[in-house]
């Protein structure tokens, strides 16, 4: 084609051609991801962000109103440090151009190396050799020209020239690329998209929102070719969406630079998008809160990605949610992949063991006659995880709480049956159970992936080991439970003069009820040392563990007790997820166990 302007529709079009080209290449990108932190993850996060570009995004009048609804929705949907960065470079375009039916050359390229120092500015310390390299050397290549009389295709194809060359010089421009032998994935990725909407100048072909899924979902994996062991200085990387009036994002990295590395702030009208690296990801969220109201966050553990690229330690990856109580150490070890709930109060949202602690949480609700209230993620997000780890294994075993007491397990299931995949097994499981027992049926099937069992050995073995499952709650404040309606005010009211101490568990179905009750707190413990020793007559306990709410105390006080009465030390002693301490209240503990067939 022979385009001598670009209207709002010219734009659009090339975005989704540009679009298409890095969903396309989206496991070469992951491949080559080692810089800042070998994660594998660029290409997921530039495709992820591309998708909500595009199905987000509208068509405008003008080309500034184009660019506007691409802004706004790449703000929304940035993910990593270079979606995050690409969306202000995005956002530069939209400020730059001139609000008319259709905009020449001069007018792109003076607006392209304008919107490479928005990019700049959104990084607190700018390093060379990255996308933002690339940005800017894109830009100036392309004002090197005058465009007035000439083929728009022409100039843009002769300045990909040096867009290719700035790409290739990453690799010599870090120590990490160089060692590696690979290009940067964030730099390739806007290349990757530059040509994507070349390709569209010159051909002229569209190309269909649906397509862009669908090659998102047929992807197939790629070996890692290289080996990086970074150290990984700060584990998490955490990303929020921030609503509110007059947000500054100069005062923004000012707040945020002492609680870790690869900062990035990028903004538009009121909403603000923050990337760090930090090991702290539930104080960088308390001081978000502070400033603005908190729309979207996402905290990735970098150690993990690393580990799963350079480390795994098997073929078959094991998934569950973070209702599952479990030491972060096993976690760590067998390298168990966790989806974390999320945890609303007030109109903040808060993620489950990472941006939100139980002690945290019901400081904030203690005084509020509302309990925050839980959810599973999105399907998208748990479809985007599927996605990775299909990456990386050959199959998927994935063990959610009770089906009873949330919508993971059917959502998951719904997800995991839409999402087409070549070779990749994922079995769904309900455990029926949740917290410590769910903690413990989790640790049983990480145990037999490390023996070597077959993906159906484990799940029939862990299927099996269900119903002889249980946990045991003993309550220690009505509050929570009056506030969630499991106890009417009144019926509540009398508990807590009479000094009511229930007992609660799950039945067979997954569904809780009310194991027993008493009076006093010594009487509750007697219940507990009654039926494990009831259980014990006609059975053996495999193992057990003891979970509880900011009361660790007590909890080794169960230790000592029970080790002594079933005559081994508990798996493990561990905090609760803040999901179920808003249901069981502050100062809960917790037995739980498997029998031994």
């Amino acid at each position: 084609m022979v385009i001598t302007n670009i209207t709002s529709g010219d734009m659009y079009n090339a975005f989704l051609h540009g679009a298409h080209e890095v969903v396309s290449n989206r496991q070469f990108l992951n491949r080559i991801n080692v810089f800042p932190i070998q994660d594998g993850d660029t290409g997921t996060n530039l495709s992820s962000l591309m998708e909500t570009i595009i199905n987000d995004s509208t068509k405008g009048e003008t080309v500034k109103q184009t660019l506007e609804s691409f802004s706004d929705a790449a703000i929304r949907g940035a993910r990593g440090n270079s979606g995050i960065i690409f969306a202000q470079y995005i956002y530069g375009l939209s400020m730059e151009i001139s609000d008319q039916e259709f905009i020449d050359y001069n007018q792109y390229a003076s607006a392209s190396r304008k919107a490479a120092d928005y990019a700049y500015e959104s990084i607190e310390q700018p390093i060379e050799g990255t996308i933002l390299t690339v940005m800017r050397e894109w830009g100036e290549a392309l004002n090197r020209h005058d465009g007035s009389n000439n083929n728009i295709t022409e100039l843009m194809s002769s300045a990909t020239e040096v867009l290719n060359a700035a790409v290739t010089k990453t690799q010599y421009q870090l120590k990490e690329l160089r060692k590696a032998r690979v290009v940067d994935a964030g730099a390739s990725g806007f290349a990757f998209f530059i040509h994507g909407m070349l390709e569209y100048f010159k051909k002229g072909n569209l190309i269909d929102i649906e397509s862009i899924n669908k090659v998102q979902r047929e992807t197939i994996h790629v070996a890692v070719e290289h080996d990086m062991n970074s150290k990984i200085t700060y584990r998490y990387c955490t990303e929020c969406l921030l609503r509110g009036n007059e947000l500054d994002t100069k005062n923004m990295k000012k707040i945020l630079n002492n609680l870790g590395d690869s900062l990035v702030v990028a903004a538009n009208n009121n909403q603000m998008r923050i990337h760090i690296h930090s090991n702290e990801p539930e104080r960088v969220f308390e001081i978000l809160r502070q400033n603005g109201n908190i729309e979207y966050q996402k905290v990735d553990d970098m150690k993990k990605q690393q580990d799963v690229v350079l480390r795994r330690k098997s073929d078959i990856a094991l998934l569950t949610d973070s209702i599952a109580d479990i030491p972060q150490e096993f976690i760590d070890r067998e390298q168990i992949h966790i989806i974390n709930m999320n945890i609303l109060f007030e109109k903040t949202s808060f993620i489950d063991k990472l941006t939100i602690t139980p002690e945290q949480l019901l400081d904030y609700s203690k005084d509020s006659k509302d309990l925050p209230t839980s959810s599973q993620p999105d399907e998208k997000t748990i479809e985007n995880i599927l996605i990775y780890l299909s990456t990386y294994y050959k199959s998927l075993v994935i063990m959610t709480v009770s089906k009873q007491l949330s919508g993971t397990y059917n959502t998951i299931n719904r997800v995991a049956k839409r999402t087409k995949f070549n070779n990749f097994k994922i079995d769904v499981i309900d455990t029926k159970q949740n917290s410590g027992a769910q903690g413990l049926l989790v640790a049983k099937a990480a145990d037999l992936i490390g023996q070597g069992y077959k993906h159906n050995e484990i799940v029939n073995i862990v299927t099996n080991d269900i119903p002889k499952s249980k946990i045991l709650v003993r309550v220690k404040t009505l509050d929570n439970m009056i506030k969630s309606g499991r106890l009417s005010t009144t019926m509540g009211r009398i508990g807590k003069k009479v000094g009511l101490k229930p007992i609660v568990t799950l039945d067979e179905a997954g569904e809780g009820k009310l194991d027993s009750i008493s009076f006093t707190t010594k009487g509750s413990l007697n219940k507990l040392v009654q039926h494990v020793r009831k259980i014990m007559k006609s059975n053996t306990i495999e193992s057990y563990n003891i979970v509880h709410i900011n009361n660790l105390e007590e909890a080794k006080e169960l230790e000592h007790l029970f080790t002594g009465l079933i005559g081994k030390e508990p798996r493990y002693i561990v905090e609760t997820s803040s999901v179920v301490a808003v249901g069981a209240g502050a100062g809960a503990v917790a037995l739980s166990y498997i029998l031994k067939k």
